[in-house]
C-alpha cells in the first residue's frame, strides 16, 4: 500500500529539480558562451588556443559533474526515505498543501509519471481531506446535505483552501454565502498540471459518483470555476452522457459560473510559449527557454483555451465574470492585460473576429480587482445570490 507523500518526498524533488533545472540549465549556458568565446579566440590566434580550451572544458565538466552527482545522490537518498514513510505528511498542514497544488500544478504529468507519490488525484475535500465517495462517508462529510449542490473548482496551481481567500476580512465565502441560501457547497481538488480534457473526463466520473452518494436526491447542480477550474468545469459537462453514464448529472446543472477563466486562451500562457520558442533559437539562452516549455500541459492548454468543439449546456444558465486592473474594460491596459493573466475578451468568450461561445450569457466586470481578487469579490456574491436564487 503506497503511504502518503512526507516532506521528504518533496526535498527529494527539490533535489532533482535543482539538477535538472538550475545546474543544467548553468552547464548548457556555460558551455554555449564558452563554445562562441573559444570560437572567436581561435580565429584570432589558432591552434594555440587549443590547450586553454581543453583545459577549461574538463574543469568546467569536472565541476558541473560533481555538482549534479551530489544533487542526485542526495535526491535518491532522500527518496528512499519518503518511500519508508520518513518525515511529517506532506498534506498534514496547509503550506504543504500549497506546494504540492503549487508544483503539480507547473508539471504534475511529470510527477504523476515519475514521483506517482506527490501525484495529486482529483477529489471532493472536507477540512483538508479527501471524502471517500460512498454514502456513508459522503453523510459524514455532509450532515446537512441539502438537494442542491455547487460545486467549486479552483484553477492552476491552486487548491481548494484558495476559495478562503480574504475571509478574515469579508467575513463569508461564496460557498458560504449559498449554503444559507440552502445551497450544499462541496469544494473539489484537481491537480491542474494534467491536460485539460483529461480533467474534465475524470471531473464528470466524480460528480456523477457524487451524486449516486449523496444522502438525498439531487435536484439541481451548479458549477462555480475560477480561471483553469471554468475550463475543466466546461470540458466535464461535455462529456456525453448515455442513459446513467458518467455525465447523467450534467442534466441537472442549472448554472455555470466562470471567474476570470481564459475561454480563449490566456495572454500570458501565449507569451510564454512565443518566449520559449525565441530562447532556443539562441546556444546561449535555449537553456532557459527548455525551462518555460518544461511546463505542464494544463498550462499548455491556456495558450488556446476551449472553442466551439466544447459547447455549452443548452439547459444551463452561464454567468460570466472577468476583471480588470483598470475601472473600465476598454482601457487599453484591460485590453492587453486583462486581470494581470486573463482578458475581458477571453473571459466572456468574445473576440474581435465575432467569436461567441456564450449567447445569452450575463455578463459581469468588475473594475480594480485582478485576477485572484475574483475568488472573494463582494460584487461575487451580491450576483451569485440573485443568479442562484
Amino acid at each position: 500500500m503506497t503511504t502518503a507523500p512526507t516532506v521528504v518526498d518533496a526535498l527529494a524533488l527539490a533535489s532533482a529539480v535543482v539538477d535538472d533545472l538550475v545546474v543544467a540549465t548553468a552547464r548548457d549556458t556555460h558551455r554555449a558562451v564558452a563554445h562562441r568565446v573559444h570560437g572567436l579566440v581561435r580565429r584570432g590566434v589558432g591552434p594555440a588556443a587549443a590547450p586553454a580550451e581543453v583545459l577549461h572544458r574538463g574543469i568546467a565538466a569536472t565541476v558541473y559533474g560533481a555538482v549534479g552527482l551530489s544533487f542526485r545522490g542526495a535526491g535518491h537518498g532522500l527518496a528512499r526515505l519518503g518511500e519508508a514513510g520518513v518525515g511529517p505528511a506532506l498534506e498534514a498542514g496547509p503550506r504543504g498543501r500549497f506546494v504540492n497544488a503549487a508544483v503539480n500544478g507547473l508539471i504534475g504529468e511529470e510527477i504523476r509519471r515519475e514521483r506517482p507519490r506527490l501525484a495529486i488525484e482529483m477529489g471532493v475535500r472536507h477540512e483538508g481531506r479527501d471524502v471517500p465517495l460512498t454514502p456513508g462517508d459522503v453523510a459524514r462529510a455532509f450532515p446537512g446535505a441539502t438537494d442542491r449542490i455547487v460545486v467549486f473548482v479552483h484553477g492552476l496551481c491552486e487548491n481548494e483552501a484558495y476559495w478562503n481567500r480574504h475571509r478574515d476580512r469579508l467575513g463569508s465565502t461564496y460557498g458560504e454565502t449559498l449554503a444559507r441560501r440552502g445551497w450544499t457547497p462541496v469544494y473539489l481538488r484537481v491537480n491542474t498540471g494534467l491536460p485539460l480534457r483529461e480533467n474534465g473526463v475524470v471531473l464528470a466520473s466524480l460528480v456523477q459518483r457524487l451524486v449516486d452518494a449523496w444522502p438525498t436526491e439531487v435536484r439541481r447542480i451548479a458549477l462555480v470555476g475560477h480561471s483553469l477550474g471554468g475550463l475543466v468545469l466546461r470540458a466535464s459537462s461535455a462529456v456525453v452522457a448515455d442513459g446513467d453514464g458518467p455525465a447523467a448529472w450534467t442534466h441537472l446543472v442549472s448554472d455555470v459560473v466562470t471567474l476570470g477563466t481564459p475561454h480563449l486562451g490566456s495572454w500570458f500562457a501565449v507569451g510564454a510559449d512565443r518566449a520559449s520558442r525565441t530562447l532556443a533559437r539562441a546556444p546561449e539562452v535555449a537553456a532557459f527557454g527548455r525551462i518555460i516549455d518544461r511546463q505542464a500541459p494544463g498550462i499548455h492548454d491556456l495558450i488556446e483555451g476551449l472553442a466551439h468543439d466544447v459547447p455549452p449546456l443548452p439547459h444551463a444558465r452561464y454567468r460570466l465574470v472577468s476583471a480588470t486592473l483598470t475601472r473600465s474594460a476598454r482601457h487599453p491596459l484591460a485590453q492587453a492585460v486583462g486581470d494581470l493573466l486573463v482578458t475581458p475578451r477571453s473571459a466572456v468568450g468574445r473576440d474581435r473576429r465575432g467569436t461567441d461561445l456564450f449567447p445569452g450569457a450575463e455578463v459581469l466586470h468588475l473594475g480594480r480587482a485582478d485576477h485572484f481578487g475574483l475568488l472573494n469579490h463582494p460584487e461575487v456574491h451580491t450576483a451569485l445570490a440573485r443568479w442562484l436564487a
